[in-house]
């Protein structure tokens, strides 16, 4: 009887959809006399609630990829219950030697729930997110105490109760490469693997992971603070790959990103970082606000006046334009790590305020196509609030969109105020200081938090809570 480990990080579950489901996880390098990893192989199985295991699929754990893997699911049930178990194992083969009928002991093995996504557009659903979980790591030690997990202990205590969660998305910042600025900044994919398996196997949020489907996209501090605008040429070719291929390896690979083929295997490299998914009356599209970013050299130019600065490339302006006006009819979430609106008094350019031009864009094509229920979801900026912005012209129908800003996870220096926000009067385009004006704010709440947000076609509910749960304020708005 083959015995099987358990993960040394994970699983994740990534992407869910309305028949498949992802499921990541990682081994451990053994070196061979050669200096070469001994291979590695993922073993999975998975069952319908109270149902019995399929036969088990082998997949292999890649030292590429910090010696990680992945299990696709496919023959799946929209809006349904699956219970898995999930671990790994050395062998000397070629995975088509390796029979999935031999027997396996399942004893060590990890188990985790999930439920799959609902293929009824009217469905109600209900989600957390935020951003920004700070973990100090230090000249290769790690410096940090349970004050961060303890936000996923409250998320987790709420799932396993009798609010159960259809998705958790983590929106940029999931890691901080930069801790201490200059100080030991993660260079080499070695350290960026490393700061994820501290970041990636605290208990609470580990179990989280298991158990609910999860997405996430990257913000700077995957890379370097406020990146691209201080990169150097050698942290272009050095740090930018280093960091990028640990974010494709932990964050990415289990996303939509890639697509499936008819054997389940991933198939392609990824070249673009934004995907888009759906569940129930819910449409997601996450951006990738960070990589594609063209800035200027000249600072004395005001940073929202420059033409040029653009926060996406063409390619995915079209592709998020293409999507809102598909005339689905769903709630339409744009994940953007950074905030759409409201706008900081100060110190804007590293967000949609200093990108007003492709801002004015996507306003103006959900006014042409007049697209009710548009809701941005964001983080960055170490505090909770909501907000509405109505977008309609002046011998139009009333259109607004809404804004839901939900971080941080744990950040434990000070957190932003309510008194650095714009919060009342107009947000401006760029060319007119008055163009859209807000309506209905939620109070600041600045502290440690995440966001839980039940969407209906009728209307969307944000609750906010602290760290260690308590609930802070709660606002609905009526589509």
């Amino acid at each position: 009887m083959h015995l099987i480990n358990q993960l040394t990080v994970g699983p994740i579950v990534g992407h869910a959809d309305v028949d498949h489901a992802r499921i990541w996880g990682r081994a451990t390098y053994q070196p061979l006399e050669s200096g070469e990893p001994r291979r590695a192989f993922g073993i999975a199985r998975i069952k319908e609630d109270g149902g019995s295991y399929r036969a088990p699929r082998i997949f292999k754990m890649n030292p590429n990829f910090d010696m990680s893997g992945i299990v696709i699911f496919l023959g799946l049930e929209a809006n349904t219950k699956y219970i898995y178990q999930i671990g790994w194992f050395f062998a000397d083969k070629e995975l088509d030697e390796i029979r999935s009928s031999d027997k396996w002991n399942w004893h060590h093995a990890d188990q985790g729930a999930f439920q799959t996504a609902s293929d009824a557009t009217d469905m109600p659903r209900e989600f957390v997110f935020g951003s920004c979980r700070y973990l100090l790591r230090l000249f290769n030690g790690s410096w940090f105490d349970s004050r961060g997990d303890k936000t996923f202990r409250s998320i987790l205590q709420q799932s396993e109760a009798d609010r159960p969660l259809n998705k958790f998305l983590m929106v940029g910042d999931q890691i901080y490469a930069d801790d201490l600025k200059i100080i030991a900044a993660d260079e080499r994919v070695d350290e960026y693997f490393a700061r994820y398996r501290d970041a990636f196997t605290q208990p609470h949020l580990r179990q989280l992971m298991s158990q609910v489907s999860t997405y996430m996209t990257l913000d700077d501090h995957e890379i370097e603070d406020n990146w691209p605008s201080h990169a150097s040429a050698r942290d272009r070719i050095m740090k930018y790959p280093a960091a990028i291929h640990a974010y494709q390896t932990y964050q990415a690979s289990h996303s939509p990103l890639l697509e499936i083929d008819a054997a389940g295997k991933l198939t392609g490299v990824p070249d673009q970082y934004y995907y888009r998914f759906a569940d129930g009356c819910s449409d997601f599209f996450v951006l990738d606000t960070r990589t594609e970013r063209t800035t200027t050299a000249d600072s004395s130019i005001e940073a929202s006046a420059i033409l040029n600065r653009t926060i996406l490339s063409e390619e995915q302006m079209q592709a998020v334009l293409d999507w809102l006006s598909d005339g689905a009819d769903r709630v339409k979430f744009i994940v953007t790590t950074v905030p759409f609106f409201p706008d900081t008094k100060q110190g804007g350019e590293d967000r949609w305020s200093g990108y007003k031009q492709q801002r004015d864009q996507i306003i103006d094509c959900i006014r042409r196509h007049q697209i009710q229920r548009v809701v941005f979801l964001a983080g960055d900026v170490h505090c909770s609030i909501a907000a509405e912005l109505d977008i309609s012209r002046d011998d139009a129908a009333p259109l607004k969109i809404y804004s839901i800003i939900s971080s941080a996870f744990y950040w434990p220096y000070p957190h932003t105020k309510s008194s650095q926000f714009q919060l009342t009067g107009s947000v401006a385009s760029l060319t007119d200081a008055n163009a859209y004006r807000l309506g209905k704010v939620s109070p600041v709440y600045s502290g440690d938090n995440f966001s839980r947000v039940r969407v209906s076609p009728q209307d969307i509910e944000v609750e906010v809570y602290a760290r260690k749960g308590e609930l802070m304020h709660k606002l609905k708005y009526d589509f």
